[in-house]
């Protein structure tokens, strides 16, 4: 059955196409497997709550009539401002009755692994659809002060401040708009949480297609809390979210995240003497009694969506975004009011992303492009482009309590098989490998590796603090283990490393950080960060003639894994590791630059003209690779068949097998994104 949803009504009707309802949420109550609400166009302030969810036969679809044209927000507008005599300060009063019980300006921003010294309330000021600069004071409204953190400083002076006046029950906003009339422009504040977000757990099978989705009150989702969204399927199965563009919530703008576990929600901030990854094992060990299946939990896609200036994530996710697929989607300035701060924070954050594709994305200027934190087992990262994803300010490399200086993709504490293939690395810092177990096979990477054979413990002050994290039963979330991470099992195949033009600063970064528990903050690019590790055959005589118990003691079991290498090409000075052999070092300057011309992004190069013959590489497959050393996983589909490398970035066939993400010696001048 269809039902048809139009705002503009005049009165809500049945439904029907001729008597439409006036909000999503009236079709939200009644349709059932196999419906579908068509939204015409309009603003619907709203948060639809999806009361049924769909079947794998039989899907209920949410879809906007004309792609972007049904907007579903949080926000309400604010009209009555009256400017403080002498000042740009504009003051405005609003009825806490428009909040219900959840007044997001009383709201703060709260939970583990969030650094609290930050002071912010999940409520927002917007100007023309941008997002204000919350301070903690009415003097710092009157006199704003450019941000040290932002990415965007000019616009950070645009200010504002809650307070609540007890009396009459009001929140009292003040913001400085400066040249600009708050009156006569497009000003709106959060007033929901949640935009499109089932409140009960099991509404799976939901398709939301061509809808744009904004501002929303979301609170910080680390792993170990009940991990909301302004948009997201709620420990459910199948959903599609698709061709929407998603922006400007306070927190997360989708999440595939975690179910609330009262008896451990947000533990560590509250209860304190378990720490934040003794209470994630918890979380996960618990959500494995309870049902966490690969029948009942994941399986969504996310496909063709713009996802843009959230707080913390685009994406974020913990355990239930199992077995998804996210792919062909434009998420960028993410976290870039640097207002939020701590782990967690991301273009796309995912933990177990057990079996996840992540294919032909476009990732940039986030403070962190994708970061695969635990169980990255089974996880493909393909076809994507990064870059701009470090931070772009010399100054704000120096704040250790930001914590993260950005990289494109940050691999953390996970036993693998993780396979990154085919893809455009270009920021600064192209990869963070404080883990093991991953394969990059045919990457074109112009940035640095960080924290290699580092940031794996616990941070403890004196006390050894290893983290034991969990590897699971191939293509399944059923837990198999938990062990520390060795190091090492890392495989590099048919790459290109190119380094590019270091910032001063970052190599200032280098020489400081060299002894750094957490990052090491190298700045050459190229392999060169694994040149203490052994090869296999080298590492496999630590075991001859062992003979088990009886043996003597021995450090055989925790040395670092070995590293395969092979086909790999390194110019302008990217460095190759000791132990590597079969590699090509080009000689003589390569010029690479990649230029945005009317939103594409376009390769310029000479590498393809100096790239000769000499450097054709080995076809690589599953059998090249092997398994990843715990899970005892081999580098494959979720479906458990081989994958051959003979496709390109592009999709195209490798005839010949040069190295790199590109098929042929045409790359130069085509079109990435």
């Amino acid at each position: 059955m269809e039902y048809y949803v139009d705002g503009k009504a005049r009165t809500s009707g049945d439904g029907s196409e001729a008597m439409p309802f006036r909000t999503i949420q009236e079709a939200a109550i009644v349709a059932e497997p196999g419906d579908e609400v068509i939204v015409r166009p309009g603003i619907y302030r709203e948060h639809v709550n999806p009361v049924c969810g769909g079947t794998q036969e039989k899907r209920i679809v949410y879809r906007s009539q004309k792609k972007g044209a049904a907007v579903i927000t949080g926000a309400e507008p604010v009209k009555n401002w009256e400017q403080i005599k002498g000042t740009t300060v504009w003051q405005a009063r609003v009825s806490n009755a428009l909040f219900g019980d959840d007044n997001p300006f009383r709201t703060l921003v709260r939970g583990d692994w969030f650094i609290a010294s930050m002071i912010a309330h999940t409520g927002e000021v917007y100007l023309n659809d941008k997002s204000l600069y919350e301070v903690t004071s009415l003097q710092e409204v009157k006199k704003p002060v450019k941000s040290k953190t932002s990415w965007d400083p000019d616009f950070s002076v645009y200010t504002w401040y809650a307070e609540q006046d007890g009396q009459k029950d009001e929140t009292v906003i003040y913001a400085n708009f400066h040249e600009y009339d708050p009156n006569r422009e497009n000003v709106e504040i959060n007033v929901r949480r949640h935009c499109f977000y089932p409140m009960a757990e099991g509404r799976g099978y939901i398709t939301l297609s061509g809808f744009k989705i904004d501002k929303a009150a979301t609170q910080w989702a680390p792993p170990t809390a009940y991990q909301e969204g302004m948009v997201g399927p709620h420990w459910s199965k199948g959903w599609i979210i698709e061709d929407c563009e998603i922006s400007n919530s306070k927190c997360s703008g989708i999440s595939l995240g975690k179910y609330l576990q009262p008896n451990n929600d947000n533990k560590w901030l509250k209860e304190k003497y378990k720490d934040g990854t003794q209470t994630e094992r918890d979380c996960i060990c618990q959500a494995q009694q309870e049902g966490w299946t690969k029948e009942r939990i994941g399986s969504h896609i996310i496909r063709r969506c713009e996802i843009h200036d959230c707080g913390q994530t685009g994406i974020v996710g913990h355990l239930g975004g199992v077995f998804s697929v996210i792919e062909d989607n434009h998420i960028h300035h993410i976290n870039n009011k640097q207002n939020l701060a701590g782990a967690e924070i991301g273009g796309i954050k995912m933990h177990a992303a057990i079996d996840c594709i992540y294919r032909r994305n476009h990732i940039h200027h986030c403070t962190r492009g994708m970061w695969l934190d635990w169980q990255a087992q089974g996880t493909r990262v393909t076809q994507n482009f990064f870059h701009d994803n470090t931070l772009p300010f010399d100054h704000l490399m120096c704040d250790e309590a930001m914590g993260a200086r950005g990289e494109d993709i940050f691999i953390e504490v996970s036993h693998g098989p993780t396979l990154v293939d085919n893809n455009i690395l270009l920021s600064d810092r192209s990869l963070k490998l404080c883990t093991q177990g991953v394969a990059l096979v045919h990457n074109l990477i112009g940035g640095a590796f960080a924290a290699v054979g580092t940031g794996v413990d616990n941070g403890a002050k004196t006390k050894k603090s290893p983290r034991y994290t969990p590897y699971h039963v191939p293509h399944r979330t059923e837990i198999a283990g938990f062990m520390t991470i060795l190091h090492g099992d890392m495989r590099f195949y048919n790459n290109i490393f190119i380094q590019q033009p270091v910032r001063p600063f970052l190599k200032k970064v280098e020489k400081e950080m060299e002894k750094n528990d957490w990052d090491d903050g190298n700045a050459t690019v190229g392999t060169h960060p694994y040149d203490d590790y052994q090869t296999f055959e080298e590492w496999e005589k630590e075991f001859d003639g062992y003979c088990g118990m009886g043996a003597g003691p021995s450090d055989r079991y925790y040395i670092p894994l070995p590293v395969w290498t092979g086909g790999n090409v390194y110019v302008n000075g990217a460095k190759p590791c000791k132990i590597e052999q079969e590699y090509t070092r080009l000689k003589g300057k390569v010029a690479f630059s990649v230029e945005e011309k009317k939103g594409k992004y376009v390769i310029r190069t000479n590498l393809y003209d100096i790239l000769g013959k000499d450097a054709a590489a080995n076809l690589i497959d599953t059998g090249t690779l092997g398994m990843a050393f715990e899970p005892e996983e081999r580098y494959e589909n979720p479906d458990g068949t081989p994958i051959t490398w003979d496709t390109d970035y592009f999709g195209n066939k490798r005839k010949m097998i040069l190295p790199g993400p590109f098929a042929d010696k045409k790359a130069a001048g085509c079109v990435l994104y």
